[in-house]
């Protein structure tokens, strides 16, 4: 593939390591957006306005420490909206900000890939683990 294939940039990017440099910025959003939980709030989210115990139950496997650490992670990115309603108890929801949706088709494509290739990728681990049995990299 060549340098200019995906119309990025042309230049190979270094190693962040300054403040300034172009790479940090990528990192740092990756960081955020590329972490298994917070992508699947950002799917959830996706479908609607959701409470955050609707959001527990639609996520299996997060606990209720990462999932409040996940939603406090994205609003302070500007990806998430909470909202408390003035009730007793009080109920809070949670919603995408125009910038959350927009990640959303992202996240969609990435699904989508997933889907498509987990048997390719499961037969390829399994290929893998068997000619390497001494290698667990799980």
């Amino acid at each position: 593939m060549s340098p200019t294939h995906t119309g990025v940039t042309t230049a190979p990017l270094e190693p962040c390591g300054r403040e300034d440099h172009q790479d940090c910025g990528i990192r740092d959003v990756l960081d955020r957006v590329g972490d298994k939980w917070s992508v699947l709030v950002v799917v959830e989210l996706a479908q609607g306005v959701r409470r955050f115990r609707e959001l527990q139950r639609a996520i299996d496997g997060i606990s209720q420490r990462m999932l409040t650490l996940t939603v406090r992670r994205l609003e302070r990115d500007g990806l998430v909206v909470r909202t408390v309603h003035a009730t007793v108890p009080a109920q809070v929801d949670y919603r995408l900000t125009d910038t959350g949706a927009s990640l959303t088709h992202l996240v969609k494509a990435l699904a989508d890939w997933s889907l498509t290739h987990r048997g390719v990728i499961a037969e390829a681990r399994g290929r893998y683990d068997r000619e390497h049995p001494d290698h667990d990299i799980r």
